[in-house]
């Protein structure tokens, strides 16, 4: 027997797949590739899919599992790391935006309540997109990536009050009142409901279902979750979304909430493939090619709008322009949860079909730009900033406290307080090296100050605020941000400002380290084999290898990795590739104890070049330096040995003196 929905959704799979993989090829998100396909399918295109109203029906679980896994994943510790871009960023970019597109659609002649509907349509943007074209950018940790995060957050949270309003919004003014009081005993309903929920009745019945360890018991209980609080929140009048959202959040707060979370993914990326699929199969093509200049002029005309509006919110927060000029192109597109917001607004009456396809049209032609436009956004604030701008817009509003600049010399700077940095600055304490700290998030940079860190803010791509550490003094740069572009920035503004100075640069991937050696970097770290290299040493220590072979073995997996990142390139006629070729070479020191089998030795006597394939360099004796010291150089107690060699060599030599020391 056929089943034309099959058929459907075989065409619909099917051609998703040629597009998607030409999409990955271009590098556009998978889904603008969805939003193509649904174009390509839909009944304003080809006519290939028939069942539309079941499509639909599918679109509308993928939506409910879409806020399902939102609410999981709203955590109320995760929320209070960027409370601010939440609570005053995210209001703020609504609001403005909400208003601003009101006026401007009542001046086109629109009614009271369509105006403020369309401006709740354009003021919400892309999570899905923002944030997958952020992670794959490593930026959610960076300044502008948490403020969008935040904002977006909020946007999150507030489609369902305006989902609550929509209605109020389509003419009931004489039931006003009453409905209000309807939606707030619904409102205090839905709180105690998630409450209980959350606190006994989820909880307890997971616990019960998860010792069973039968893992389809336990995906049939949580979807059995969702779908039932959404349908009761149906029942109720509310919408099916509100209520996959509550069920999220009632799992959210139990400790298996992310078992949860993984065994709904997948159902979540099917599903909600067939919203966007929808939207795309709403989009009247020809109506588009009708009037192409007005839709991109609309488009256009509401990406400015919002990128202005979001980096205003964002400049309110105290932040630098630059970031604020960031946040604003990540969030200038119109988002997913406007098109569930718009079928709303198109059963109340609030949207007719022209407004509608228009309102379609610019939305996705928005969403497919979104790629370009946060790859180009760098370059886009580079060329705003070097306009004649206040010099307050430029560093942030914010009123941390003002720290003298810097008059220390050989000190070392610290770009970046998260974890690296913050290990960092804790080792510099410890070893007692004084060093400056320049951090770009305010909050932080208040809150260290109050502990006593030397902390100062401002965005390190300026070289003013690099001036303020003392840059040409100090000896030592660390760069330990999650902004790759603004990485680069400063690398090459430290190397032009202090040629002589020493910068160490840490990244995530092990591609960005020769863009960084061109750009002046003296090392850069590559957190990604980093991490691979203490993953394995720890392996190693469980099983009870030897210190010492542990050690070799990493010295040895250090160089080979190093050399193998010089086929990346076949130049090699630059200063900086030099530098990755001597990667492994390195200076290092170890200081003469009392009991070394050393003292009373000469350099000659102990053949470091011959036995050890390492050189001496220099001597520290109390308070001198005694450079390129000669063979009948005598070592003594407590001499601090400078040598030059691989990690390898000198690791060698360390260990055979420890050996030395433990015969004698």
């Amino acid at each position: 027997m056929e089943i034309p929905l099959l058929n459907d959704i075989v065409i619909i799979f099917g051609l998703a797949v040629a597009v998607l993989f030409i999409c990955h090829w271009l590098r556009v998100p998978a889904v603008v590739g969805f939003l193509l396909t649904g174009i390509f399918v839909g009944p304003y295109g080809f006519g290939l899919v028939k069942a539309v109203h079941e499509v639909e029906i599918l679109a509308e679980i993928g939506i409910v599992l879409l806020l399902f896994t939102i609410g999981i994943e709203f955590s109320l510790e995760r929320l209070l790391q960027i409370r601010k871009s939440v609570l005053i960023g995210g209001p703020f970019q609504v609001l403005l935006t909400s208003l601003a597109t009101f006026f401007i659609a009542r001046q086109f002649g629109q009614a009271f309540g369509e105006a403020v509907f369309i401006g709740f349509l354009v003021a919400l943007s892309s999570t899905a997109i923002v944030l997958k074209l952020i992670q794959e950018r490593a930026e959610v940790d960076s300044p502008h990536g948490r403020t969008t995060l935040g904002i977006l957050i909020f946007q999150d949270i507030i489609i369902v009050p305006m989902l609550l309003v929509t209605p109020l919004l389509a003419g009931a003014t004489g039931n006003l009142g009453e409905s209000v009081l309807i939606l707030i005993v619904k409102g205090i309903g839905i709180i105690l409901l998630v409450m209980v929920s959350a606190k006994w009745i989820v909880p307890q019945a997971l616990y019960q279902i998860a010792r069973t360890r039968n893992q389809e018991i336990f995906l049939l209980s949580v979807i059995a979750i969702c779908f039932g609080i959404a349908w009761l929140t149906s029942r109720a009048g509310l919408s099916l979304a509100l209520g996959a959202f509550l069920a999220g959040l009632i799992i959210s707060e139990s400790e298996y909430s992310h078992q949860a979370l993984g065994n709904i993914l997948p159902f979540r990326d099917v599903f909600t493939s067939f919203f966007f699929v929808s939207i795309g199969m709403l989009l009247n093509i020809s109506f588009f090619f009708q009037q192409p200049g007005t839709i991109i002029l609309i488009a256009l005309g509401v990406l400015v709008l919002k990128s202005i509006i979001a980096c205003f919110a964002t400049i309110l927060l105290g932040f630098p322009l630059r970031t604020s000029i960031l946040v604003g192109l990540a969030l200038s597109q119109v988002g997913e949860f406007s098109f569930i917001l718009s079928r709303a607004g198109i059963e109340h009456g609030l949207l007719s079909g022209n407004i509608y396809q228009m309102f379609l049209a610019f939305s996705i032609l928005g969403m497919a730009a979104t790629p370009f436009i946060i790859a180009q956004a760098p370059r886009i604030a580079d060329i705003i900033l070097r306009l004649p701008l206040p010099k307050k817009l430029i560093s942030g509003f914010y009123p941390v406290p003002v720290v003298k600049a810097v008059y220390k010399k050989d000190h070392l700077i610290i770009i970046g307080f998260g974890v690296n940095g913050k290990n960092v600055a804790h080792a510099a304490k410890v070893a007692g090296i004084s060093y400056a700290i320049i951090e770009m998030n305010p909050e932080t940079v208040r809150s260290e100050q109050a502990k006593g860190e030397p902390v100062y803010y401002g965005d390190a791509t300026h070289e003013i605020v690099l001036q303020h550490t003392n840059i040409k003094e100090a000896r030592i740069v660390v760069v330990a941000i999650n902004d790759p572009t603004a990485t680069r920035r400063i690398a090459e503004c430290i190397r032009r400002l202090n040629p002589k100075i020493h910068l160490i640069v840490r990244t995530r991937y092990l591609q960005e380290m020769k863009p960084l050696y061109e750009l002046g970097a003296s090392e850069v770290i590559p957190e990604e084999f980093e991490t691979s290299v203490e993953i394995f040493t720890r392996v190693l220590t469980k099983y009870l290898i030897p210190r010492d072979e542990i050690e070799r073995l990493v010295a040895e997996v250090r160089a080979d990795s190093y050399k193998m990142l010089r086929s990346l390139s076949s130049v090699s006629a630059s200063f900086s590739d030099l530098k990755l070729e001597l990667h492994d070479v390195e200076i290092s020191t170890f200081r003469i104890l009392q009991e070394s089998p050393l003292i009373g030795k000469s350099l000659a006597q102990i053949e470091l070049r011959g036995r050890y394939g390492i050189s001496a360099v220099a001597i520290r004796r109390d308070s001198q330096i005694l450079a390129n010291p000669g063979a009948n150089m005598v070592l003594q107690s407590n001499d601090v040995l400078f040598v030059l060699g691989s990690s390898e060599k000198i690791s060698e030599a360390v260990n055979a003196f420890s050996s030395s020391k433990k015969k004698e």
